[in-house]
């Protein structure tokens, strides 16, 4: 029998006080302590949705073994309320049969599409070795391309059982390369003489030429400057202007990408007088922002924020075109503005991602690694998720293994409890994308664990972020339901979301445990695949709690999820309580 603790909402006390109950995992006796919370007297009302679902028998493969496991694919027609069906990723059910939940990666991978990857094949072997996201970068390809891409995550998720979703990351207009007449990438040698204009050829180019998107490029830079492409992966020096072209000597050597960011800087600061006159958005990027609307991807990602209201006019934009739309704004941080206005940008924003690259180009190079923590912990206080990315095994482009360098930065991200992590060009054009993604869950999985092991229990002091009496409430019951889980040292957290924002509530406490996020809705599933710790199900449940936790767990003792006696503690949108049961 479920001990429930439960928000008494309606008592004419105008204080009240919530009791926690500390319940032995091998033991039904019970103990009290008194933990104040005061809220103000408001009434909470709740609805539930249901969605169809069908189930499909899936091979994946875990650990160099194959195997047959029950997935389920996405809803394509009308809503029913079937509540027999429970749809989870593939892979996680395949972990959780194997492992248990202790193994469970916390940590989410977000792998970016090229075309090393774009084959339903490649696709399906990423999702096999830990993918939860797949991105695509506008900066590069067709949009037809990109919508082939899409179809084919679509489809695995449909037929292969996954919870992939997709993110789109716009190109921006900070000044950039051209495309290499057609090459996937050109090697810049020390000593070598470079001439960038903003001439435009057809298929015949000058060898060491390249194109440059904007126009009063030759008149801005001077003799002297340094140009820095992609971040300072690649440096010139500026030695001669002839008209509208600048001839540059590299400094620094390195492999040009096609459409790679440039920066340049004189004296030792960045010149930013023409990017602070760019647009956040471009023209192309609103076409870019149609196409993802149209599509129907899970994330947007906008490049060099500037400013919130870039964010908040994006947001009513996408409402405006798509009222039933899902999508959310991930606000890329990558610039100097983007620092000096952080809060606000994440504030405004669904999450944000730490564009390391280009955010190196910007500021001095020691100091990435403060900003770095800085974004990760605001996110976490803000409960907005966050992606770490740029240049995580950048060497893995070119060879099989990592070097120890990387993988210390590759812990440390885990260490700050980032919510992701993102391969760029490793999973985009490197020869070894799987190997690359493999690391990236080897140490994941590994720095989880000594983290666990070592009851590393932050001391984040968590701020209120709540703006209705209601939301309070959710938070309350989310911070306490993740102390008395790393307490009791329960086998999972079980939470009942329509919207995804308690589970996201439960994410931001980083329990020891994994969080097993149930709703109704597709789209939010997908979303929650981004978050810290969460394994989301798509399930039809109704506001009867007991029904659903003696549901839920008839469906997951069935698939072998969970046993009988493992110690589960549980809460949800529709009623205000922490519950507190072992499995039957």
């Amino acid at each position: 029998m479920a001990q429930a603790l439960h928000f008494a909402v309606s008592s004419p006390s105008p204080a009240r006080s919530l009791s926690k109950l500390s319940y032995s995992k091998h033991s039904q006796s019970l103990f009290h302590r008194r933990i104040p919370a005061t809220f103000v007297r408001k009434p909470i009302s709740a609805v539930s949705s249901d969605l169809e679902s069908s189930s499909h028998q899936v091979l994946v493969s875990e650990n160099g073994k194959g195997g047959i496991f029950l997935a389920a694919s996405p809803p394509q027609t009308a809503a029913t309320t079937d509540s027999s069906v429970i749809e989870v990723d593939a892979v996680t059910e395949a972990e959780l049969k194997e492992n248990g939940f202790r193994s469970t990666r916390r940590t989410k991978l977000v792998c970016t599409i090229g075309p090393a990857t774009c084959g339903f094949e490649q696709l399906e072997a990423l999702a096999v070795g830990g993918m939860n996201v797949a991105r695509i970068n506008m900066c590069h390809g067709t949009r037809e391309w990109h919508r082939t891409v899409i179809e084919r995550v679509r489809r695995l998720n449909e037929e292969k059982g996954y919870a992939v979703a997709i993110m789109m990351d716009t190109e921006g207009s900070e000044i950039h390369m051209g495309d290499l007449g057609g090459a996937s990438s050109a090697k810049a040698e020390d000593g070598e003489i470079w001439t960038f204009t903003v001439r435009s050829f057809g298929s015949s180019r000058p060898e060491r030429t390249i194109s440059v998107n904007y126009d009063g490029f030759a008149e801005d830079v001077k003799v002297g400057d340094e140009l820095l492409v992609d971040g300072g992966m690649v440096r010139f020096e500026v030695i001669e202007k002839i008209g509208p072209d600048v001839k540059c000597r590299c400094t620094d050597p390195g492999l040009l990408l096609p459409r790679a960011n440039l920066t340049f800087w004189r004296d030792g600061s960045l010149v930013r007088e023409r990017n602070a006159m760019l647009p956040t958005i471009s023209s192309k990027d609103w076409l870019d922002i149609d196409f993802g609307i149209a599509e129907g991807v899970d994330f947007i990602a906008i490049s060099f924020v500037k400013s919130a209201e870039v964010i908040k006019h994006l947001k009513s934009y996408i409402a405006a075109r798509s009222r039933d739309s899902d999508i959310t704004v991930i606000a890329k941080i990558e610039s100097i503005d983007s620092l000096k206005n952080l809060e606000e940008i994440i504030q405004a924003s669904d999450g944000a991602m730490v564009a390391r690259g280009d955010l190196g180009a910007q500021i001095p190079l020691e100091q990435v690694p403060s900003a770095q923590q800085r974004i990760v912990q605001l996110c976490r206080q803000l409960n907005k998720p966050v992606i770490v990315a740029s240049q995580l095994l950048e060497s893995m482009i070119e060879y099989p293994t990592p070097t120890r360098a990387e993988v210390a930065d590759v812990s440390e991200a885990v260490r700050q409890r980032a919510d992701a992590l993102m391969l760029s060009g490793e999973s985009a054009m490197g020869q070894y994308p799987e190997k690359a993604l493999s690391v990236l869950r080897s140490v994941s999985l590994r720095i989880e664990r000594w983290w666990r092991e070592e009851k590393h229990h932050e001391a984040m002091e968590l701020a209120e972020i709540s703006s209705s009496f209601a939301e309070s409430i959710s938070e309350e019951i989310c911070n306490s339901a993740a102390k008395m889980a790393n307490n009791l040292e329960v086998d999972a957290l079980f939470v009942y979301t329509k919207t995804g924002r308690m589970a996201s509530l439960l994410s931001r406490c980083r329990p020891d445990c994994p969080i097993f996020a149930f709703t109704t809705t597709t789209s939010v599933r997908r979303r929650l695949n981004l978050q810290w710790g969460l394994i989301p199900f798509r399930l039809n449940f109704s506001d009867d709690m007991e029904s659903n936790l003696n549901r839920t767990f008839s469906l997951l003792k069935a698939r072998g999820m969970i046993q009988s006696g493992d110690l589960v503690i549980a809460v949800s949108d529709m009623l205000q309580s922490i519950q507190v049961m072992n499995v039957p």
